[in-house]
Order: C-alpha cells, then sequence, then structure tokens
C-alpha cells in the first residue's frame, strides 16, 4: 500500500495506538513497549478505566475512549484487539482516520464485512495486518525455509489437529468463544490455515463436517462458575482443503475431545515428512523423516522468537521502508474466507469453493532482529 494521501512520510520509530484494553492487550504490549523502533502513544478501550490501568502498567503516556486512540495525531498503526464483533467497525473507523492497522484475528466475521474493509483500505492507500504473527516465528520460519529450499521434495499433503475439551473449564468468561465468530474452527483455524497456505500457497475449495455434542456448556473457574451458558456453533470440524498447487490437507478443530492434542502439524511430501511446531506458538523444534530413516531427526529452530507483535514490527519497518508487509489483510481475508467456506460446507454437505488468494509472504530473515533500532 501507498502512503496514505496528504499524510508525509515521516522517519524515525513508528507510533502505535492500542484499542482494547483486555486480556491479550498485555502480550502485545510486552513486545511493543520494547521495540525501539516502535513508540506506543496511547491506549484506548470503551472502559476507560481499564485502559488507564493497562497505560500505568506499561509506562504508557496517554490513555481514553476509542476516539483517543483513533485520533491521537502522533499514531500511525492502530492496533486492533477489540471483540472479534468490533473488529471491523473499529479498523474502518481507523482506515477513516488515515491510520494504519493491525487487528487481532479473526480478520471478519463474513465476507462482505472483510472484502469491504479491504476496498475502503486500499482507495485510502492505507496498509492492513492481521493476527496471526505466529507464522513469523523461529519455529514455523525455519520450517518453511526447509520446506522452500526442497527438504522434503514437493510438498504433497498435510495433517493438522487441534483438539481439547473446550475453553470452559479454565476461562472465566468463555461464552464468546461458543458464539457466532469463533469456536475451535474460527477460534483456531487462522493458526493452522495461515501456516498451511505458507507452505502450499491458496486454497481452492474445501469439504466439511461439524458437530455439536452440547447446547449448553458451565464455566469451570472464575467468578462466574457454575453459570450455563449457549452453545451456538459446531464444537467439531472435520476438514478437507484443496490448494492451488493441486497439494491436499485434513484438519480436526474440536473443543470436544477429553485427551488434548495441540499444534500437531505435519506436511509430507515426495522426499520427507516434517513435523512443524504448534502454530500458536513462535517456536519449537522441527522433526524431519526421510524415506529410509529409522526415526526423526531433530532440527532446532533459528531466528527471532519474541511473540505477538512481531507482525506489528514488520508492518511498522515496513512501512518506513516503502515495501510491502508479510502478515497482510489479504492474506487474513484469505484465510476467513477459507473458514466461512468450511462453515457452508458444514451446512450444506458439499464441496464449497474459495474464491480469494493470498500473495506468498517474503521469508523473514534469519537475523531479523527486533531489539535493534532499524529506523
Amino acid at each position: 500500500m501507498s502512503t496514505p494521501a496528504n499524510k508525509p512520510a515521516r522517519s524515525g520509530p513508528v507510533g502505535v495506538g492500542v484499542i482494547g484494553a483486555g486480556v491479550i492487550s498485555k502480550q502485545y504490549l510486552d513486545n511493543l513497549t520494547a521495540f525501539p523502533d516502535l513508540k506506543v502513544h496511547v491506549i484506548a478501550d470503551l472502559f476507560e478505566d481499564a485502559a488507564e490501568a493497562r497505560a500505568k502498567e506499561y509506562g504508557i503516556p496517554e490513555w481514553g475512549g476509542v476516539d483517543k486512540g483513533l485520533n491521537h495525531p502522533d499514531v500511525e498503526i492502530i492496533v486492533n484487539l477489540t471483540i472479534p464483533a468490533a473488529h471491523v467497525e473499529v479498523a474502518t473507523a481507523a482506515v477513516n482516520a488515515g491510520k494504519h492497522v493491525w487487528t487481532e484475528k479473526p480478520f471478519s466475521l463474513d465476507r462482505e464485512s472483510g472484502l469491504g474493509l479491504l476496498k475502503t483500505a486500499d482507495a485510502a492507500g492505507i496498509r492492513l495486518g492481521c493476527a496471526p504473527d505466529t507464522f513469523l516465528g523461529a519455529g514455523v520460519q525455519t520450517a518453511l525455509r526447509m520446506i522452500r529450499r526442497g527438504d522434503i521434495g514437493t510438498p504433497l499433503t498435510a495433517l493438522t489437529t487441534f483438539q481439547t475439551p473446550g475453553p470452559e473449564s479454565w476461562h472465566p468468561n468463555p461464552a464468546f468463544l461458543f458464539q457466532h465468530g469463533a469456536g475451535p474452527l474460527f477460534d483456531m483455524g487462522p493458526y493452522y490455515l495461515t501456516t498451511l497456505v505458507q507452505a502450499f500457497g491458496s486454497i481452492r475449495k474445501v469439504a466439511a463436517v461439524g458437530s455439536k455434542a452440547k447446547d449448553v456448556r458451565v464455566i469451570g473457574s472464575g467468578p462466574k462458575a457454575g453459570e450455563e451458558f449457549t452453545v451456538e456453533v459446531p464444537t467439531h470440524v472435520s476438514a478437507m482443503a484443496q490448494f492451488e498447487s493441486g497439494a491436499s490437507s485434513h484438519s480436526v478443530f474440536s473443543f470436544e475431545s477429553p485427551r488434548t492434542r495441540m499444534g500437531f502439524v505435519e506436511i509430507t511430501g515426495t522426499e520427507a515428512t516434517i513435523s512443524l511446531p504448534d502454530p500458536n506458538y513462535f517456536t519449537g523444534d522441527i522433526k524431519l523423516w526421510r524415506a529410509g530413516d529409522e526415526d526423526w531427526t531433530t532440527v532446532p529452530a533459528t531466528g527471532p522468537a519474541n511473540g505477538r507483535g512481531m507482525g506489528v514490527l514488520d508492518m511498522a519497518r515496513s512501512i518506513r521502508a516503502g515495501v510491502p508487509h508479510r502478515a497482510t489483510g489479504d492474506l487474513a481475508y484469505h484465510v476467513l474466507d477459507t473458514m466461512v467456506s468450511i462453515s457452508e460446507s458444514v451446512d450444506s454437505g458439499t464441496f464449497v469453493n474459495v474464491e480469494s488468494s493470498a500473495p506468498a509472504s517474503a521469508a523473514l530473515p534469519e537475523d531479523w532482529a527486533p531489539e535493534t533500532a532499524t529506523i
């Protein structure tokens, strides 16, 4: 994206405003306030007391309501950490205020609003970025480098698994995770599907089945323990995907398994099979099994693994350099489009074509150093 109209080019650290002072903001701010190429000027929230508390915790000089973040003159990137239902509304307001936007996943809850946001930003010359940025971490990046240099031959197939009993046992307010726009598919799918798109390219069609074991669940911890809530979406989804290359994958997303299996991503090629670290994390060892091997070969991850906010930093550095950033709105929309297509396949019992595409993200250099001032 180009520099927004009427916005002179700037230099030095990129100004950041955070909107949303909830639980996830702490993970972001641990890094955003430590990266010298970023300067967090303000934190905003509908609940201004929450914004004030988080600002004082991190030494952020200003806080207030949402408009405070949107209209701050020194903010170039809005980091949108609001609830999923508000993502597009807040991101659109930020675009209209001339700010680049990084949004927590999911990008949107439906195709129409997501496409509208992409078009609005494109017309304004504004960059959009979206979580997950975990694929920029050392774990997945090391695996992608191995795949791209041919260590497994031609990638053919993938298996991914995310299975848990569900978050209501530990989350103090879990109902939103079982509502439209969430469930195991929309909550965890972005991590796995983003990784698969990086390895195989765009997804062209999907087929899926889904189920819901319970219509009502019970909060298991915190001040609301014992309260019931309604389950609105499938809590187990089994999905197949075919990629533009002809490769295929099978993925399970479940809140119905007494046994927890998380982070399983295995990609098989013509020459070998590679096991990736959990795509919800930024690092972890890679394992390689070649034909004829007696056991897996472990390959340590190399490169940065600072955590959430790496994508914001990559966007900021890319703004200054005038080059594309990696965790783009187009990538996030393609993953959203895929998840909506999977949901439609669950409902229809048929294959559903995925119309969008995502350009390949450039590899992150192994020596990319978030702790170093570069702009």
